[in-house]
């Protein structure tokens, strides 16, 4: 008996958590797809009905304005993310007395959460209290920054606040790649005089691959599910200018009692979640195997 036990207790201690996983993640998955299918409001109605809830869901011109907003803020938020990311990883990579306060400074925004990312935003980009009243103060009575009032460029705030946030830990990543990157060829590249710039951009930029792939998918994973971020800076406003799927799902199953078309969104949102991961995950596996 001891020596079945000792064979199987690895199995035994993850059992618990693997079937907590099983019902609590992968069942709740299961049956948000499934009510999708039906014409369940408020209370679930388990009788099928094809896709009708999936028709309503792309009939609503909402829904288009948070697909929309998803599309502006990933490009946005990824691409402003990394370009300010690297940059940052280069300039601590040179060695600076400071790097570990500097490095402190640009990671620290990711240990808040989005909440208070939004609620310091929102003060920060209030025409009332914020940068306009600021710039005003200072005799400049014309200038205007009212982004976060204005239907459209709302969402602009977002990216702003979302990129604040994000930088500092795709610049973790980016100087983790620096620093890897095997110094005998660098320095041979600086004996053949090739300037700095040359030996960033050609040599050790293009060995970073990895790295860029690896920061565009969590990333993208971030701006997908974009919840806490918006209701916080924005509440999905101007009316629902700066609304995104996660906080289309949550109007919809809480506000409107249309779990039905809730779960139509979020199924959705799954299906764009699983469009980025699966073929990272792919190629991380294909890359292992050769």
């Amino acid at each position: 008996m001891s020596s079945w036990l000792q064979k199987h207790i690895s199995k035994i201690v993850i059992a618990p958590s693997f079937a907590i996983i099983l019902v609590f993640v992968y069942g709740f998955i299961g049956w948000t797809v499934y009510i999708s299918f039906t014409k369940t409001k408020l209370l679930p109605k388990y009788t099928l009905i094809g896709t009708h809830q999936y028709e309503k869901l792309f009939s609503t011109p909402r829904w288009y304005v948070a697909l929309e907003n998803l599309f502006v803020f990933s490009g946005l938020f990824i691409l402003i993310a990394i370009v300010i990311g690297l940059l940052l990883a280069i300039l601590l990579d040179q060695k600076i007395r400071t790097e570990g306060f500097l490095r402190t400074i640009f990671l620290y925004p990711m240990a808040i959460s989005f909440i208070v990312t939004g609620t310091a935003w929102k003060w920060i980009l209030n025409p009332q209290n914020g940068i306009e009243a600021v710039v005003r103060s200072w005799g400049f009575e014309s200038f205007r920054f009212d982004w976060l009032i204005n239907s459209d460029m709302a969402i602009y705030t977002v990216v702003i606040a979302a990129v604040w946030q994000a930088s500092g830990f795709v610049m973790a990543l980016f100087l983790a790649g620096l620093r890897s990157v095997d110094q005998e060829i660098i320095k041979a590249a600086m004996v053949d005089g090739i300037p700095t710039s040359r030996i960033y951009s050609g040599i050790i930029i293009p060995s970073l691959a990895p790295i860029f792939l690896s920061a565009v998918i969590v990333l993208a994973h971030l701006s997908i599910k974009a919840f806490d971020l918006v209701v916080s800076l924005t509440g999905g406003g101007p009316g629902y200018s700066t609304d995104l799927p996660a906080t289309f799902m949550y109007t919809m199953a809480f506000s409107r009692g249309n779990v039905g078309q809730a779960a139509a969104s979020a199924v959705v949102m799954l299906t764009i979640v699983v469009a980025v991961i699966v073929p990272y995950l792919y190629s991380e596996m294909r890359s292992r195997h050769d």
